[in-house]
């Protein structure tokens, strides 16, 4: 399986730590997958460049293709880490739109939410159908009052790969969307006031799904996937 890492312009990660095409870097696997431990990446540039502003936020990225060796680990398919690694090949950095980031959030919300009510206003969102900041904030306030509501629901037991996933994915394109929405509050607010509500709502909607899907045994899904279809938007 082929994989890729972000880097800066200048070919450094976090900490300002320092990469060279063609190096091999090791690591000792000590410690979580945030940890220095681990040497990060993703399965498909398209996910590298989806779930970075939840994990390096690096802006304005460039995108290699990695050798991999040694231990492996990973945070339920959103990235994964190794304690060898190598960049060899600079590929072109997919670009992706704020309405594309936000998509991948609520596709992946719907994979393990099954509100009605909250189902019925993404799937307008997402065919352009309504948009507007009203029925989004609408939806957003819908998304908290489940979550609030769930919060009974079998908190200690483990949360399965897809919850995680959607949680994790929608935070990704709520983070985009919350700073998009800001720089263009000034010269369009009503707009930047409904791309914000539609993130939050997708992010809330996933931390909902977290709480009330835990211990119910969903299975994963297939993020590639997903990533693949946001492209069609």
């Amino acid at each position: 399986m082929p994989y890729y890492k972000l880097t800066n312009q200048k070919l450094q990660t976090y900490d300002d730590f320092q990469w060279r095409l063609d190096k091999w870097i090791t690591t000792d696997g000590i410690g979580n997958l945030c940890s220095a431990g681990w040497l990060h990446c993703y399965n498909h540039p398209l996910l590298a460049v989806l779930l970075n502003p939840i994990h390096a936020d690096i802006n304005n990225p460039r995108l290699f293709r990695v050798n991999v060796r040694g231990k492996k680990k990973t945070n339920n398919g959103l990235k994964f880490g190794f304690t060898k690694m190598q960049l060899v090949e600079e590929l072109t950095l997919p670009k992706i739109t704020l309405i594309q980031q936000i998509t991948f959030g609520i596709l992946c919300a719907k994979e393990v939410y099954k509100d009605k009510k909250w189902n019925k206003w993404a799937d307008n969102w997402l065919s352009g159908k309504n948009r507007s900041c009203a029925a989004a904030c609408a939806a957003a306030d819908a998304a908290d009052a489940v979550r609030a509501a769930a919060t009974d629901i079998a908190r200690a037991a483990t949360y399965t790969d897809a919850v995680y996933a959607a949680a994790g994915a929608a935070d990704a394109a709520a983070v985009t969307a919350y700073a998009a929405a800001d720089a263009a509050a000034d010269a369009a607010a009503d707009a930047a006031d409904a791309v914000r509500a539609a993130a939050y709502a997708a992010a809330d909607a996933a931390d909902a799904a977290a709480d009330a899907a835990a211990g119910i045994g969903i299975k994963s899904f297939n993020l590639i996937k997903l990533a693949k279809k946001v492209m069609r938007y």
